[in-house]
Order: C-alpha cells, then sequence, then structure tokens
C-alpha cells in the first residue's frame, strides 16, 4: 500500500517575523500509525526539498513517544529534508493522500493548484483523503466535479476558532479552518478544544487538532482494508 503526504512548504507566521510549518506531532504520529502496519509513504511539498517543520510543535510540551521517535529517526528526517515536488507526483501511484497540519498550510497549501488538482483527482478516484488541524485549510479551493465546494453538505471538521484565539493568532492567519469549512457548505462538528476528534464522511477524513492525528491514521487505515 503506497500513501502520499503532502506538507506545506511555508515557513513565515505572517507579519509576526516568527516561523511556521508543519506541526511534527500531526505527522509523526500518522506516519508511524501508517508505517508500522507495512504501508509505504511518500512526502511531498509544493516546492519539494525540506519540509519546514514548526517550532512551535518542537519543545518539551509538544512532546510524544511519536516526536521522540522522529528525532531518533535519521530515515524519517532525511525523508523530511528531501520531499518529492508536488507538480511531479502521479495519483495512480497511490491509495491515498494525507495532509499533516501547522499553520503553513493556511499560506500556500490553501491557495495551491497543483496541491488543489490533486485532491480532486484522488477524490474522483474515490480515494481515502484525509487532513487533520489545519490541514483543511488545503481543502478551501477544491472543488467536485459539478463545481461545488469539495466540502458542500460533507461532515467536516478542524482546528477550531476557539482553539485559534487560545493560540493567540486569529489575526495573524489568512482565514480560520472553522469559518472556511463552514462557508463552504460544510457540515462543521467539533469537541472541546484540544480534545481528540475526527469525521469521516464518504472518502473524506478530516481531524480537529493534534490531538486528533491518531484518530485520523486509524480512520484512513481502516478505510484502506
Amino acid at each position: 500500500m503506497n500513501i502520499l503526504f503532502v506538507l506545506t512548504s511555508h515557513d513565515k507566521l505572517g507579519d509576526t517575523g516568527k516561523k511556521t510549518g508543519f506541526w511534527i506531532e500531526e505527522f509523526a504520529n500518522p506516519y508511524y500509525t501508517l508505517l508500522d502496519k507495512g504501508v509505504d509513504i511518500t512526502l511531498a511539498t509544493p516546492k519539494g526539498g525540506a519540509a519546514p517543520i514548526d517550532p512551535s510543535s518542537d519543545t518539551p510540551d509538544a512532546s510524544t513517544k511519536d516526536t521522540e521517535r522522529f528525532k531518533n529517526d535519521a530515515v524519517a528526517q532525511n525523508k523530511i529534508k528531501n520531499t518529492l515536488l508536488l507538480a511531479e507526483i502521479n495519483t495512480n501511484d497511490y491509495d491515498a493522500v494525507f495532509y499533516p497540519g501547522g499553520h503553513g498550510p493556511l499560506w500556500d497549501l490553501a491557495n495551491d493548484a497543483t496541491s488543489i488538482g490533486l485532491i480532486e483527482t484522488f477524490n474522483k478516484q474515490q480515494k481515502p483523503i484525509a487532513f487533520v488541524c489545519h490541514a483543511p485549510a488545503a481543502l478551501k479551493g477544491v472543488k467536485n466535479e459539478d463545481g461545488s465546494p469539495l466540502v458542500k453538505g460533507k461532515k467536516v471538521t478542524g482546528f477550531t476558532n476557539s482553539e485559534e484565539e487560545a493560540v493567540q493568532l486569529t489575526s495573524v492567519v489568512p482565514f480560520l479552518v472553522e469559518d472556511m469549512l463552514k462557508t463552504n457548505g460544510g457540515i462543521y462538528s467539533k469537541e472541546s478544544d484540544w480534545a481528540p476528534y475526527a469525521v469521516q464522511d464518504g472518502n473524506l477524513i478530516t481531524g480537529q487538532n493534534p490531538a486528533s492525528s491518531e484518530l485520523v491514521a486509524e480512520k484512513l487505515l481502516a478505510s484502506l482494508n
């Protein structure tokens, strides 16, 4: 089984002068959950090369058994430093696609034509498409074959407005994930802030926050089996 992981190439947190990128836990947990089941994983980004790690996710507070495993895993670290160019990916080579979050996707993957086309193709092929935390931002411009937003009428979740408020980035981000999903007609639901929560509607799987990455990975695995 082959799964494509699409990560952000964006490392600037708006005009704050701070760095962002992808959230380690949201990569590491699904990566190892799937890898340990014998799944082959390919990493790609809009720019190719090194995917930026959000420094906020690389702290003792954010540490988990999976992030610790990643820190001691030269193979996984090498993959992060040498991602493939998204434009060179062929969806026919993969059984599913997964997007880890972090704030980076709000700036690049939300508007990336290659990523949008890729998700639309995976969806057309009825393959699982999975997103966690801020990664549902990548669904912003994705359409169904009839031109309607892909999330319209579908059960979805993603980083909540109140969680964004808690990390004090409401005025920094280009848009709020919860608001965007609702505006696009998604049937949005959530758990309390920071609680694990994931929903599936057909082949579409979304998770609310970093704590939800394992649930998303398990739903993705179940969909493939």
